[in-house]
Protein backbone atom coordinates (compact mmCIF):
# COMPACT_ATOMS: atom_id res chain seq x y z
CA UNK A 1 0.00 0.00 0.00
CA UNK A 2 1.04 3.16 -0.73
CA UNK A 3 2.81 5.44 1.39
CA UNK A 4 1.38 9.23 2.87
CA UNK A 5 3.47 12.29 2.97
CA UNK A 6 1.89 12.27 6.58
CA UNK A 7 4.11 9.05 7.42
CA UNK A 8 6.86 11.51 8.81
CA UNK A 9 4.75 11.71 12.34
CA UNK A 10 5.91 8.17 13.03
CA UNK A 11 9.36 9.75 13.62
CA UNK A 12 8.22 11.28 16.99
CA UNK A 13 7.50 7.93 18.35
CA UNK A 14 10.47 6.41 21.00
CA UNK A 15 11.62 3.66 21.72
CA UNK A 16 10.77 2.12 25.36
CA UNK A 17 12.19 -1.41 25.34
CA UNK A 18 13.62 -2.95 28.36
CA UNK A 19 17.40 -4.04 27.37
CA UNK A 20 17.74 -7.21 29.05
CA UNK A 21 19.41 -8.58 31.15
CA UNK A 22 16.83 -6.88 33.39
CA UNK A 23 13.97 -8.99 34.25
CA UNK A 24 10.40 -7.45 33.24
CA UNK A 25 7.61 -6.80 36.25
CA UNK A 26 4.80 -5.12 35.16
CA UNK A 27 2.64 -4.23 38.27
CA UNK A 28 -1.19 -3.39 37.74
CA UNK A 29 -3.16 -1.41 40.68
CA UNK A 30 -6.96 -0.83 41.21
CA UNK A 31 -7.61 2.56 39.78
CA UNK A 32 -9.74 4.33 42.81
CA UNK A 33 -10.75 0.93 44.17
CA UNK A 34 -11.34 2.51 47.34
CA UNK A 35 -14.28 4.22 45.52
CA UNK A 36 -15.17 1.03 43.68
CA UNK A 37 -15.19 -1.20 46.88
CA UNK A 38 -17.37 1.67 48.75
CA UNK A 39 -20.12 1.76 45.57
CA UNK A 40 -20.03 -2.25 45.31
CA UNK A 41 -20.30 -2.91 49.21
CA UNK A 42 -17.58 -5.06 49.53
CA UNK A 43 -16.95 -6.66 52.94
CA UNK A 44 -14.38 -4.68 54.79
CA UNK A 45 -11.74 -5.12 55.64
CA UNK A 46 -11.62 -7.93 53.16
CA UNK A 47 -13.83 -9.28 50.85
CA UNK A 48 -12.87 -12.77 50.02
CA UNK A 49 -14.94 -12.92 46.60
CA UNK A 50 -13.57 -9.89 45.33
CA UNK A 51 -9.81 -10.90 46.06
CA UNK A 52 -10.84 -14.49 44.97
CA UNK A 53 -12.02 -12.22 41.03
CA UNK A 54 -8.52 -10.53 41.20
CA UNK A 55 -7.04 -14.25 41.61
CA UNK A 56 -8.68 -15.99 38.83
CA UNK A 57 -8.02 -12.84 36.49
CA UNK A 58 -4.06 -12.93 37.59
CA UNK A 59 -4.72 -16.90 36.58
CA UNK A 60 -6.03 -16.00 33.16
CA UNK A 61 -3.23 -13.67 32.37
CA UNK A 62 -0.92 -16.73 33.40
CA UNK A 63 -2.71 -18.71 31.24
CA UNK A 64 -2.70 -15.97 27.76
CA UNK A 65 0.82 -15.32 28.10
CA UNK A 66 3.25 -18.14 28.53
CA UNK A 67 6.22 -15.38 29.40
CA UNK A 68 4.78 -14.62 32.62
CA UNK A 69 6.28 -17.23 34.80
CA UNK A 70 5.63 -16.26 38.36
CA UNK A 71 2.64 -13.59 39.92
CA UNK A 72 2.02 -12.44 43.38
CA UNK A 73 -0.95 -10.36 44.52
CA UNK A 74 -3.27 -9.19 47.03
CA UNK A 75 -6.09 -6.74 47.83
CA UNK A 76 -6.49 -4.44 44.76
CA UNK A 77 -2.77 -5.22 42.60
CA UNK A 78 -0.97 -7.78 41.43
CA UNK A 79 2.67 -8.08 39.92
CA UNK A 80 3.71 -10.42 37.01
CA UNK A 81 6.97 -11.56 35.75
CA UNK A 82 8.65 -12.11 33.10
CA UNK A 83 10.77 -14.80 32.46
CA UNK A 84 14.33 -13.57 32.11
CA UNK A 85 14.96 -14.39 28.43
CA UNK A 86 11.54 -12.75 27.35
CA UNK A 87 10.98 -11.09 23.91
CA UNK A 88 7.38 -10.60 24.57
CA UNK A 89 7.05 -7.60 22.44
CA UNK A 90 10.21 -7.02 21.23
CA UNK A 91 10.54 -5.91 25.34
CA UNK A 92 8.99 -2.63 24.52
CA UNK A 93 7.52 -1.17 28.35
CA UNK A 94 4.20 0.55 26.67
CA UNK A 95 3.39 -2.78 25.00
CA UNK A 96 4.10 -5.22 27.27
CA UNK A 97 2.50 -2.99 30.41
CA UNK A 98 -1.10 -1.99 28.32
CA UNK A 99 -1.90 -5.10 26.79
CA UNK A 100 -1.41 -7.16 30.49
CA UNK A 101 -3.54 -4.37 32.29
CA UNK A 102 -5.82 -4.60 29.11
CA UNK A 103 -6.57 -8.24 28.64
CA UNK A 104 -6.91 -8.20 32.89
CA UNK A 105 -9.42 -5.64 33.27
CA UNK A 106 -11.54 -7.40 30.45
CA UNK A 107 -11.42 -10.52 32.48
CA UNK A 108 -12.42 -8.83 35.41
CA UNK A 109 -15.63 -7.56 33.65
CA UNK A 110 -16.21 -10.70 32.28
CA UNK A 111 -16.21 -12.66 35.29
CA UNK A 112 -17.49 -10.31 37.70
CA UNK A 113 -21.06 -12.15 37.82
CA UNK A 114 -19.08 -15.44 38.48
CA UNK A 115 -18.23 -14.19 42.08
CA UNK A 116 -21.14 -11.34 42.61
CA UNK A 117 -24.55 -13.15 40.99
CA UNK A 118 -26.45 -10.67 42.88
CA UNK A 119 -24.72 -7.59 42.21
CA UNK A 120 -24.69 -5.05 39.26
CA UNK A 121 -21.42 -3.96 38.03
CA UNK A 122 -22.44 -0.18 38.65
CA UNK A 123 -19.61 1.21 36.60
CA UNK A 124 -16.35 0.12 34.60
CA UNK A 125 -13.24 -1.06 36.80
CA UNK A 126 -10.14 0.11 35.61
CA UNK A 127 -6.33 -0.29 36.14
CA UNK A 128 -2.76 1.33 36.82
CA UNK A 129 -0.09 -0.63 35.10
CA UNK A 130 3.85 0.43 35.25
CA UNK A 131 7.24 -1.58 34.88
CA UNK A 132 9.47 -2.41 36.83
CA UNK A 133 13.48 -2.97 35.67
CA UNK A 134 14.74 -5.90 37.96
CA UNK A 135 18.81 -5.27 37.20
CA UNK A 136 19.57 -8.48 38.77
CA UNK A 137 17.60 -11.40 40.73
CA UNK A 138 18.62 -9.97 44.04
CA UNK A 139 16.37 -6.78 43.36
CA UNK A 140 13.46 -9.20 42.00
CA UNK A 141 13.45 -10.53 45.88
CA UNK A 142 13.53 -7.53 47.56
CA UNK A 143 11.15 -6.16 45.35
CA UNK A 144 9.07 -9.31 46.23
CA UNK A 145 9.24 -8.85 50.00
CA UNK A 146 9.09 -5.37 49.78
CA UNK A 147 5.04 -6.15 47.83
CA UNK A 148 4.42 -9.01 50.47
CA UNK A 149 5.39 -7.01 53.51
CA UNK A 150 2.99 -4.31 52.35
CA UNK A 151 0.35 -6.91 52.41
CA UNK A 152 0.76 -7.85 56.31
CA UNK A 153 1.19 -4.18 57.15
CA UNK A 154 -1.70 -3.10 54.97
CA UNK A 155 -4.09 -5.71 56.50
CA UNK A 156 -2.68 -6.05 59.66
CA UNK A 157 -4.16 -1.89 60.07
CA UNK A 158 -6.90 -2.58 58.15
CA UNK A 159 -8.14 -5.60 60.24
CA UNK A 160 -7.46 -3.20 63.45
CA UNK A 161 -9.06 -0.04 61.95
CA UNK A 162 -12.58 -2.16 61.11
CA UNK A 163 -12.59 -3.96 64.44
CA UNK A 164 -12.86 -0.59 66.17
CA UNK A 165 -15.29 0.94 64.18
CA UNK A 166 -17.57 -2.27 63.43
CA UNK A 167 -17.25 -3.84 67.03
CA UNK A 168 -15.47 -1.34 68.89
CA UNK A 169 -17.98 1.97 68.94
CA UNK A 170 -15.30 4.02 66.88
CA UNK A 171 -16.04 6.47 64.30
CA UNK A 172 -13.35 6.16 61.46
CA UNK A 173 -11.72 9.28 62.96
CA UNK A 174 -11.32 8.07 66.50
CA UNK A 175 -10.38 4.46 65.20
CA UNK A 176 -7.33 5.98 62.82
CA UNK A 177 -6.18 8.16 66.14
CA UNK A 178 -6.05 5.25 68.17
CA UNK A 179 -4.05 3.44 65.49
CA UNK A 180 -1.53 6.44 64.42
CA UNK A 181 1.10 5.60 66.05
CA UNK A 182 0.60 2.28 67.26
CA UNK A 183 3.24 -0.38 65.98
CA UNK A 184 3.27 -4.19 64.85
CA UNK A 185 3.28 -5.41 68.36
CA UNK A 186 0.57 -2.88 69.11
CA UNK A 187 -2.15 -3.94 66.73
CA UNK A 188 -1.50 -7.70 67.74
CA UNK A 189 -2.32 -7.10 71.07
CA UNK A 190 -5.09 -4.81 70.75
CA UNK A 191 -6.59 -7.70 68.19
CA UNK A 192 -5.94 -10.11 70.71
CA UNK A 193 -7.25 -8.16 74.01
CA UNK A 194 -10.07 -5.88 72.54
CA UNK A 195 -11.42 -8.48 70.25
CA UNK A 196 -10.13 -12.13 71.09
CA UNK A 197 -8.59 -12.26 67.26
CA UNK A 198 -5.24 -14.19 66.78
CA UNK A 199 -3.82 -12.26 63.71
CA UNK A 200 -2.13 -15.15 62.85
CA UNK A 201 -4.82 -17.19 62.77
CA UNK A 202 -6.86 -15.14 60.39
CA UNK A 203 -6.81 -16.27 56.64
CA UNK A 204 -3.54 -16.52 55.17
CA UNK A 205 -5.54 -15.17 51.65
CA UNK A 206 -5.55 -11.88 53.42
CA UNK A 207 -2.29 -12.15 55.65
CA UNK A 208 0.14 -13.60 53.32
CA UNK A 209 -1.17 -12.36 49.71
CA UNK A 210 -1.34 -14.97 46.21
CA UNK A 211 1.29 -16.73 44.64
CA UNK A 212 0.31 -18.12 40.87
CA UNK A 213 2.75 -19.97 38.92
CA UNK A 214 3.06 -22.88 36.85
CA UNK A 215 4.81 -25.93 38.26
CA UNK A 216 6.71 -28.60 37.41
CA UNK A 217 5.92 -32.44 35.97
CA UNK A 218 4.91 -33.47 39.64
CA UNK A 219 2.28 -31.13 40.33
CA UNK A 220 0.92 -29.10 37.42
CA UNK A 221 -2.31 -30.77 35.16
CA UNK A 222 -2.77 -30.09 31.66
CA UNK A 223 -5.50 -28.25 30.08
CA UNK A 224 -6.74 -28.21 26.12
CA UNK A 225 -6.33 -24.84 25.12
CA UNK A 226 -7.81 -23.16 21.97
CA UNK A 227 -4.54 -21.32 20.67
CA UNK A 228 -5.65 -20.53 17.08
CA UNK A 229 -8.57 -20.40 14.16
CA UNK A 230 -7.54 -22.25 11.24
CA UNK A 231 -8.90 -20.68 7.82
CA UNK A 232 -12.17 -22.32 7.73
CA UNK A 233 -13.02 -21.53 11.64
CA UNK A 234 -12.07 -24.51 12.73
CA UNK A 235 -9.85 -23.76 16.30
CA UNK A 236 -6.42 -25.42 16.64
CA UNK A 237 -5.98 -26.72 20.43
CA UNK A 238 -3.36 -27.40 22.51
CA UNK A 239 -2.22 -28.92 25.62
CA UNK A 240 -0.73 -26.29 28.09
CA UNK A 241 0.22 -26.25 31.49
CA UNK A 242 -2.21 -24.71 34.03
CA UNK A 243 -0.86 -22.65 36.76
CA UNK A 244 -1.73 -23.28 40.01
CA UNK A 245 -2.15 -21.52 43.28
CA UNK A 246 0.68 -21.41 46.47
CA UNK A 247 0.89 -19.18 49.35
CA UNK A 248 3.59 -19.00 51.92
CA UNK A 249 4.75 -16.46 54.72
CA UNK A 250 7.81 -15.74 53.10
CA UNK A 251 7.56 -15.38 48.85
CA UNK A 252 10.96 -13.96 48.62
CA UNK A 253 12.68 -16.69 51.01
CA UNK A 254 15.07 -19.38 49.69
CA UNK A 255 12.60 -21.94 51.44
CA UNK A 256 9.80 -21.43 49.30
CA UNK A 257 11.32 -19.93 45.64
CA UNK A 258 14.00 -22.62 45.51
CA UNK A 259 11.67 -25.39 46.38
CA UNK A 260 10.09 -25.16 42.26
CA UNK A 261 12.55 -26.10 39.86
CA UNK A 262 10.27 -23.55 37.35
CA UNK A 263 11.09 -20.62 38.93
CA UNK A 264 14.87 -21.54 38.98
CA UNK A 265 14.94 -22.72 35.11
CA UNK A 266 12.85 -19.43 34.21
CA UNK A 267 14.24 -16.75 36.59
CA UNK A 268 16.98 -18.14 38.63
CA UNK A 269 17.91 -19.45 42.49
CA UNK A 270 17.67 -16.75 45.39
CA UNK A 271 21.42 -17.26 46.87
CA UNK A 272 20.36 -16.06 50.59
CA UNK A 273 17.47 -14.98 52.37
CA UNK A 274 16.26 -11.01 52.06
CA UNK A 275 15.51 -9.42 55.58
CA UNK A 276 15.41 -6.00 55.15
CA UNK A 277 13.87 -3.92 52.30
CA UNK A 278 14.36 -0.37 50.74
CA UNK A 279 11.30 0.64 49.00
CA UNK A 280 13.03 4.08 48.32
CA UNK A 281 15.65 1.96 46.60
CA UNK A 282 13.27 -0.72 44.93
CA UNK A 283 11.16 2.06 43.85
CA UNK A 284 13.88 3.76 41.41
CA UNK A 285 13.54 0.65 39.78
CA UNK A 286 10.73 1.89 37.94
CA UNK A 287 10.36 2.19 34.20
CA UNK A 288 8.99 5.69 33.85
CA UNK A 289 8.99 8.61 31.53
CA UNK A 290 7.72 11.66 32.19
CA UNK A 291 6.01 13.51 28.49
CA UNK A 292 7.60 16.36 27.42
CA UNK A 293 5.72 19.38 29.02
CA UNK A 294 3.97 21.41 26.48
CA UNK A 295 3.23 19.07 24.05
CA UNK A 296 0.23 17.79 22.64
CA UNK A 297 -0.03 13.84 24.10
CA UNK A 298 -1.87 11.70 21.75
CA UNK A 299 -2.32 8.07 23.29
CA UNK A 300 -3.03 5.60 20.57
CA UNK A 301 -4.84 1.74 21.01
CA UNK A 302 -5.18 -0.51 19.08
CA UNK A 303 -6.86 -3.98 19.05
CA UNK A 304 -4.94 -7.17 20.09
CA UNK A 305 -5.05 -9.73 17.38
CA UNK A 306 -8.40 -8.45 16.23
CA UNK A 307 -8.25 -10.08 12.84
CA UNK A 308 -8.91 -13.77 14.95
CA UNK A 309 -10.92 -11.73 17.05
CA UNK A 310 -13.33 -10.59 14.35
CA UNK A 311 -13.45 -13.71 12.90
CA UNK A 312 -14.34 -15.70 15.92
CA UNK A 313 -17.07 -13.42 16.82
CA UNK A 314 -17.98 -13.24 12.84
CA UNK A 315 -17.91 -9.89 12.28
CA UNK A 316 -19.20 -8.47 8.71
CA UNK A 317 -16.11 -7.65 6.36
CA UNK A 318 -14.98 -5.58 5.32
CA UNK A 319 -16.64 -3.36 7.48
CA UNK A 320 -18.98 -4.37 10.63
CA UNK A 321 -21.52 -0.80 11.72
CA UNK A 322 -21.71 -2.63 15.43
CA UNK A 323 -18.27 -3.26 16.04
CA UNK A 324 -17.44 0.24 14.74
CA UNK A 325 -20.64 1.30 16.67
CA UNK A 326 -19.17 -0.77 20.19
CA UNK A 327 -15.57 1.33 19.39
CA UNK A 328 -17.46 4.78 19.14
CA UNK A 329 -19.50 4.35 22.83
CA UNK A 330 -16.28 3.20 24.38
CA UNK A 331 -14.69 6.56 23.06
CA UNK A 332 -17.34 8.58 23.90
CA UNK A 333 -17.15 6.87 27.30
CA UNK A 334 -13.11 7.90 27.74
CA UNK A 335 -13.80 11.43 26.87
CA UNK A 336 -16.23 11.62 29.38
CA UNK A 337 -13.90 9.93 32.01
CA UNK A 338 -10.96 12.04 31.25
CA UNK A 339 -11.58 15.53 31.04
CA UNK A 340 -8.06 16.43 29.53
CA UNK A 341 -8.92 14.40 26.77
CA UNK A 342 -9.74 17.33 23.94
CA UNK A 343 -10.10 15.01 20.74
CA UNK A 344 -10.68 11.82 19.57
CA UNK A 345 -9.90 9.74 16.60
CA UNK A 346 -10.89 6.33 15.32
CA UNK A 347 -10.91 3.98 12.59
CA UNK A 348 -11.27 -0.21 12.85
CA UNK A 349 -9.95 -1.22 15.89
CA UNK A 350 -7.66 1.44 16.64
CA UNK A 351 -8.42 5.21 18.36
CA UNK A 352 -5.97 7.92 19.06
CA UNK A 353 -7.10 10.28 21.56
CA UNK A 354 -5.17 13.31 22.15
CA UNK A 355 -4.52 15.05 25.58
CA UNK A 356 -4.64 18.94 26.11
CA UNK A 357 -0.79 20.28 25.66
CA UNK A 358 -0.87 21.80 29.26
CA UNK A 359 -2.52 18.30 30.81
CA UNK A 360 -1.21 17.16 34.18
CA UNK A 361 -2.88 14.27 34.39
CA UNK A 362 -0.64 11.78 36.72
CA UNK A 363 2.14 14.67 36.35
CA UNK A 364 2.01 13.10 32.75
CA UNK A 365 4.19 9.93 33.50
CA UNK A 366 3.32 7.81 30.54
CA UNK A 367 2.96 4.49 31.98
CA UNK A 368 0.16 5.36 34.17
CA UNK A 369 -2.00 7.40 31.13
CA UNK A 370 -1.63 5.00 28.92
CA UNK A 371 -2.58 2.31 31.30
CA UNK A 372 -5.92 4.19 32.82
CA UNK A 373 -7.37 4.92 29.30
CA UNK A 374 -6.35 1.44 27.59
CA UNK A 375 -7.64 -0.46 30.61
CA UNK A 376 -10.91 1.83 31.01
CA UNK A 377 -11.78 1.52 27.31
CA UNK A 378 -11.28 -2.37 27.72
CA UNK A 379 -13.70 -2.49 30.08
CA UNK A 380 -16.03 -0.64 28.57
CA UNK A 381 -15.99 -2.71 25.79
CA UNK A 382 -16.80 -5.71 27.47
CA UNK A 383 -19.75 -3.77 29.66
CA UNK A 384 -21.22 -2.40 26.58
CA UNK A 385 -21.04 -5.36 24.30
CA UNK A 386 -24.13 -6.74 25.19
CA UNK A 387 -26.03 -3.34 24.24
CA UNK A 388 -24.88 -3.84 20.83
CA UNK A 389 -24.41 -7.49 20.42
CA UNK A 390 -27.47 -8.44 21.46
CA UNK A 391 -28.00 -11.57 20.14
CA UNK A 392 -23.95 -12.82 20.05
CA UNK A 393 -21.85 -13.95 22.89
CA UNK A 394 -18.37 -12.38 23.92
CA UNK A 395 -16.88 -15.86 23.00
CA UNK A 396 -13.21 -14.24 24.85
CA UNK A 397 -11.67 -11.35 26.63
CA UNK A 398 -10.51 -8.42 23.84
CA UNK A 399 -7.60 -6.72 24.84
CA UNK A 400 -5.91 -3.40 23.65
CA UNK A 401 -2.28 -2.53 23.53
CA UNK A 402 -1.18 1.14 23.78
CA UNK A 403 1.61 4.13 23.66
CA UNK A 404 1.96 7.76 24.11
CA UNK A 405 3.41 10.00 22.13
CA UNK A 406 4.14 13.64 21.81
CA UNK A 407 3.83 16.23 19.13
CA UNK A 408 5.37 19.52 19.84
CA UNK A 409 2.79 21.77 17.65
CA UNK A 410 -0.42 22.09 16.47
CA UNK A 411 0.65 21.56 12.70
CA UNK A 412 2.34 18.52 13.86
CA UNK A 413 -0.99 16.71 15.50
CA UNK A 414 -2.81 17.95 12.50
CA UNK A 415 -0.62 15.87 10.56
CA UNK A 416 -0.89 13.07 12.89
CA UNK A 417 -4.50 13.09 12.86
CA UNK A 418 -4.22 13.50 8.54
CA UNK A 419 -2.09 10.03 8.51
CA UNK A 420 -4.62 8.07 10.40
CA UNK A 421 -6.87 9.41 8.02
CA UNK A 422 -5.49 8.65 5.19
CA UNK A 423 -4.56 5.65 6.42
CA UNK A 424 -8.20 4.92 7.34
CA UNK A 425 -8.91 5.64 3.60
CA UNK A 426 -6.56 3.63 1.70
CA UNK A 427 -6.96 0.23 4.45
CA UNK A 428 -10.84 0.61 3.52
CA UNK A 429 -10.69 0.74 -0.15
CA UNK A 430 -8.25 -1.91 0.06
CA UNK A 431 -10.59 -4.16 2.25
CA UNK A 432 -13.74 -3.22 0.14
CA UNK A 433 -11.75 -4.75 -2.74
CA UNK A 434 -10.65 -7.32 -1.59
CA UNK A 435 -13.86 -8.51 0.25
CA UNK A 436 -16.13 -8.17 -3.02
CA UNK A 437 -13.40 -9.98 -4.76
CA UNK A 438 -13.47 -12.77 -2.11
CA UNK A 439 -17.54 -13.20 -1.76
CA UNK A 440 -17.36 -13.60 -5.60
CA UNK A 441 -15.40 -16.71 -5.75
CA UNK A 442 -12.15 -16.19 -5.94
CA UNK A 443 -9.72 -17.16 -2.77
CA UNK A 444 -8.06 -14.98 -0.49
CA UNK A 445 -4.70 -15.35 -2.45
CA UNK A 446 -5.97 -14.71 -5.56
CA UNK A 447 -7.69 -11.55 -4.55
CA UNK A 448 -3.96 -10.88 -2.96
CA UNK A 449 -2.50 -10.65 -6.04
CA UNK A 450 -5.27 -9.57 -8.38
CA UNK A 451 -4.89 -6.31 -6.22
CA UNK A 452 -1.27 -5.84 -5.82
CA UNK A 453 0.70 -2.86 -6.88
CA UNK A 454 -3.32 -0.84 -8.11
CA UNK A 455 -3.70 2.48 -7.38
CA UNK A 456 -6.58 4.13 -6.11
CA UNK A 457 -8.44 4.83 -8.94
CA UNK A 458 -7.70 1.54 -10.26
CA UNK A 459 -9.42 0.40 -7.00
CA UNK A 460 -12.86 2.54 -7.43
CA UNK A 461 -12.87 1.22 -11.24
CA UNK A 462 -12.87 -2.29 -9.90
CA UNK A 463 -15.38 -1.56 -7.62
CA UNK A 464 -17.57 0.21 -10.30
CA UNK A 465 -17.35 -1.84 -13.26
CA UNK A 466 -17.30 -5.60 -11.46
CA UNK A 467 -19.41 -5.14 -8.43
CA UNK A 468 -21.75 -1.48 -8.82
CA UNK A 469 -20.42 -0.18 -5.79
CA UNK A 470 -19.50 3.60 -6.03
CA UNK A 471 -16.56 3.77 -3.16
CA UNK A 472 -17.75 7.32 -2.60
CA UNK A 473 -21.38 6.82 -1.45
CA UNK A 474 -20.05 3.85 1.44
CA UNK A 475 -20.69 5.08 4.85
CA UNK A 476 -18.66 7.83 6.00
CA UNK A 477 -17.80 6.28 9.27
CA UNK A 478 -16.15 3.44 7.19
CA UNK A 479 -14.34 5.83 4.81
CA UNK A 480 -13.27 8.97 6.96
CA UNK A 481 -13.32 7.43 10.46
CA UNK A 482 -14.94 9.01 13.51
CA UNK A 483 -14.42 12.07 15.33
CA UNK A 484 -15.10 12.56 18.91
CA UNK A 485 -15.30 15.68 20.16
CA UNK A 486 -16.66 18.47 22.64
CA UNK A 487 -18.66 21.06 21.42
CA UNK A 488 -19.89 24.55 23.20
CA UNK A 489 -23.41 25.87 22.51
CA UNK A 490 -25.05 29.12 24.13
CA UNK A 491 -28.32 28.04 25.28
CA UNK A 492 -30.89 31.39 26.22
CA UNK A 493 -31.84 30.71 30.00
CA UNK A 494 -34.91 32.37 31.79
CA UNK A 495 -34.30 34.12 34.98
CA UNK A 496 -37.01 33.12 37.68
CA UNK A 497 -39.64 35.89 38.07
CA UNK A 498 -38.15 37.74 35.37
CA UNK A 499 -38.88 38.23 31.38
CA UNK A 500 -35.04 38.82 30.66
CA UNK A 501 -32.73 35.48 29.51
CA UNK A 502 -28.96 35.11 30.16
CA UNK A 503 -26.96 32.87 27.45
CA UNK A 504 -25.72 29.47 29.15
CA UNK A 505 -23.05 27.59 27.65
CA UNK A 506 -23.60 23.72 27.59
CA UNK A 507 -21.09 20.97 26.38
CA UNK A 508 -21.81 18.95 24.31
CA UNK A 509 -19.86 15.44 23.22
CA UNK A 510 -20.32 15.10 19.54
CA UNK A 511 -19.36 11.74 16.96
CA UNK A 512 -19.05 13.30 13.27
CA UNK A 513 -17.38 11.20 10.49
CA UNK A 514 -15.88 13.69 8.16
CA UNK A 515 -12.56 15.10 6.50
CA UNK A 516 -9.99 15.72 9.13
CA UNK A 517 -7.29 16.72 6.72
CA UNK A 518 -8.67 19.64 5.38
CA UNK A 519 -7.76 23.12 7.64
CA UNK A 520 -12.09 24.06 7.27
CA UNK A 521 -12.88 21.75 10.23
CA UNK A 522 -10.37 23.12 12.45
CA UNK A 523 -11.51 26.55 11.38
CA UNK A 524 -15.04 25.09 12.03
CA UNK A 525 -14.23 24.06 15.17
CA UNK A 526 -11.45 26.07 16.87
CA UNK A 527 -12.29 25.58 20.51
CA UNK A 528 -10.34 21.65 19.82
CA UNK A 529 -7.38 23.41 19.46
CA UNK A 530 -7.35 26.17 21.29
Amino acid sequence: MANSKYEYVKSFEVEDEVMPPNLIVVHIDGRDFRRFSEVHEFEKPNDEKAINLMNQCAMAVLEEYPDIVFSYGYGDEYSFVLKKTSKFYQRRSSKISSVIVSFFTSVYVTKWKEFFPLKELRYPPSFLSQIVCCASLEILQAYLAWRQRDCHVQNQYNTCFWELVKNGGKTEMEAQEILKHAKEQDRNELLHQQFGINYNDTLALFRQGTCIFKTEVLFYTFVEDIVKYNEDGTPVKRLRRKAGIFRSENIAGRRFWNAHASLLKELGNFSEDCFKTNPDYIRSFLFESKLMPSTWIVIRIDGCHFHRFADVHEFNKPNDKQALDLMNLCAVAVLEEFHDIVFCYGVSDEYSFVLKKDSQLYQRRASKIVSAIVSFFSSMYVMKWKDVFRKKELKYPPSFDGRAVCYPSNEILQDYLAWRQVDCHINNQYNTCFWSLVKSGNSKSEAQNYLKGTQAREKNVLLLKEFGINYNTLPPMFRQGSSIFRVKRENPTLLENDASSVEKTETKIVTEHCNIIEQSFWEAHPSILN
